[in-house]
């Protein structure tokens, strides 16, 4: 210890100067990636000797062979490794050869990348939105999406999976240390060359014989060119008619020819049309009139009709709404077949919107106006039940395939619509009356009580105030249930119209079966309204005796509680 006394001695700098020319030749910082050689092996550890370190750093045998460095757990053998620290809280070294082999993976992904070069991958798993790829030469993972997996879709990539081959580097992001690739590149960038050769065959002008419908779009339709090129067809050039979408017009698999427009050798696109290779027809539309009969060729049939040619190129809709006038939501599809010639009215045509509609319906007779003339309102018919729903019976009038609405307030006079309809099932024969057609709408209505003799004409002689006598049918707290005599209706009289008195103006006072008067209040026999009220035949019985019987003591005579009190207030107005 003597040479530490005196740092000034020329032993103490003689050693300080052997000391500083040791340490030099040895950098080691944390954070670095250094080399150690293995020099001990136990069951679970591999020691390494690291020159310049004060003690050997340990490594996990689990862990280098899930590196898959299994072969160089030798001793001798040289291992990568990320200096973590020197020296931790117990004095170790801590090292580690998987981070190691992370950053030396993304300094090679780095440089592959600035110097725009393929690396080797393969595809290990698949995730949301696309797959991960495992880097061979570095073992780092990277994102590959599922729009850079091939230049067409794939269904299955199970053939893929695994599998060296070469991957784009497209995007690499530093600060995160995210990589992502693309084999969709290295295919096309194979193809690309032989692209080029292949549209420099097409120019404008050049007609495409049997291109095939490959696939729609929402901008257009696509067709494949002998199997070596695919071209768009736009929406627009399409029909001269106007479509919607190209599946209104072509299947999967038809074989369409096509005329090249546009060739564009910088983005190696074809592009085609279809209705270039005819005339416009629509510069010669005059020839058609409308409300005029012709022959059109189904081309194309849809869930809500079908599409059809007045002439080729020119194309036309055929709505459901039109194909039948009486059957409802029929099917074209059950009605026509593809290629089959039908006879079509002309119902509009429209220059600006380049659009001609058609009815077929019109062709036929409207069995709506047959009707009209056969049976006009008023007329009694034989009919059948058809349908039925909670309100109202479908009449089928006689051989015609015409339905009628009968509601259930025209099934009877007497009693209660809905319970009155729960007697009647389909197949049923009935004599109906027409109450209304309206052709145009193609609406039929019909009635059964009125082919029945009408219980309301009872009160055609009947005026107001009048007195009728009635049975009393049953009581509730609301007032009285009562039908008159001679008649076959049933009325309510409320519990204010029974009497004047309101403590006798109690539905109880009556047990059922009774027979006594009251008078009409109301009548209006185009509304079929009656009001029958038991106080206003006191009030009249009242006002009579009043002017019948001027003193005040012949009135105590009457039955009338309260009339000498009115007679009373009667001469006190005379004076």
């Amino acid at each position: 210890m003597e040479i530490y006394k005196d740092l000034t001695s020329p032993a103490s700098k003689e050693f300080e100067k052997l000391l500083n020319s040791q340490l030099s030749k040895i950098n080691i910082e944390e954070g670095k990636v250094i080399n150690g050689k293995i020099n001990k092996i136990t069951e679970k550890f591999v020691f390494l000797f690291i020159e310049g370190l004060k003690s050997e750093p340990v490594l996990d045998i689990n862990e280098l062979k899930s590196m898959g460095l299994s072969e160089k757990i030798k001793i001798g053998e040289t291992i990568s490794v990320l200096l973590e620290k020197i020296e931790d809280k117990n004095g170790e070294v801590l090292v580690s050869a998987s981070k190691a082999q992370k950053i030396k993976g993304w300094d090679l992904l780095v440089e592959a990348y600035e110097k725009n070069e393929p690396i080797m991958g393969k595809i290990t798993s698949k995730c949301k939105g696309g797959c991960i790829v495992e880097h061979i030469e570095s073992g780092s993972l990277m994102f590959l999406p599922g729009s850079q997996i091939s230049d067409k879709p794939l269904k299955d990539i199970s053939h893929l999976m695994n599998e060296p081959q070469k991957f784009a580097l497209i995007k690499l992001d530093k600060i995160r240390g995210n990589a992502c690739v693309s084999r969709r590149e290295i295919i096309s960038s194979f193809k690309k060359e032989d692209k080029e050769k292949i549209i420099s065959k097409y120019k404008v002008g050049d007609i495409i014989k049997g291109a095939e419908v490959k696939g729609y779009s929402t901008f257009g339709c696509f067709f494949n060119v002998n199997g070596e090129l695919d071209v768009l067809c736009h929406t627009s050039e399409l029909s001269y008619s106007r479509v919607n979408h190209a599946d209104e017009l072509f299947n999967i698999g038809d074989k369409v020819d096509l005329k090249v427009i546009t060739v564009d050798k910088e983005k190696l696109q074809v592009g085609c049309s279809i209705k270039q290779l005819s005339q416009d027809p629509f510069e010669h539309i005059d020839n058609y009139e409308l409300n005029k009969t012709y022959k059109v060729k189904i081309i194309k049939i849809m869930d809500f009709g079908a599409f059809a040619e007045l002439e080729p190129g020119l194309t036309t809709l055929l709505h459901t709404s039109e194909l039948s006038w009486t059957k409802k939501n029929v099917s074209a599809k059950k009605m026509f077949k593809v290629g089959d010639e039908v006879d079509c009215v002309i119902t509009e045509i429209d220059k600006e919107k380049r659009r001609v509609a058609i009815s077929h319906r019109l062709t036929q007779k409207n069995p709506f106006e047959i009707l009209e003339k056969k049976f006009p309102v008023g007329t009694i018919v034989n009919g059948e039940v058809v349908n039925k729903n909670e309100y109202s019976l479908f009449i089928k009038i006689e051989d015609l395939e015409v339905d009628a609405f009968l509601h259930c307030n025209d099934l009877t006079y007497l009693n209660n619509g809905e319970d009155e309809l729960e007697k009647y099932k389909k197949g049923d024969k009935l004599k109906v009356k027409v109450l209304e057609i309206k052709a145009s709408e193609q609406k039929i209505r019909v009635g059964l009580r009125q082919t029945q003799p009408d219980p309301f004409d009872f009160f055609k002689d009947k005026k107001i105030n009048q007195t009728l006598t009635v049975k009393i049918i049953s009581t509730d707290n609301k007032g009285l249930v009562v039908r008159p005599e001679n008649c076959e209706m049933d009325f309510n009289i409320k519990k204010s119209q029974i009497a004047i008195n309101a403590a006798d103006a109690r539905p109880a006072r009556f047990t059922g079966g009774e027979r006594i008067d009251c008078a009409i209040a109301d009548l209006d026999l185009e509304k079929r309204k009656v009001t029958l009220s038991i106080k206003l035949l006191e009030e009249i019985d009242r006002k009579a005796a009043l002017e019948k019987y001027g003193a005040e003591g012949s009135g105590k005579n009457l039955p009338f509680s309260s009339l000498s009190e009115d007679l009373k207030k009667k001469d006190e107005d005379k004076e």
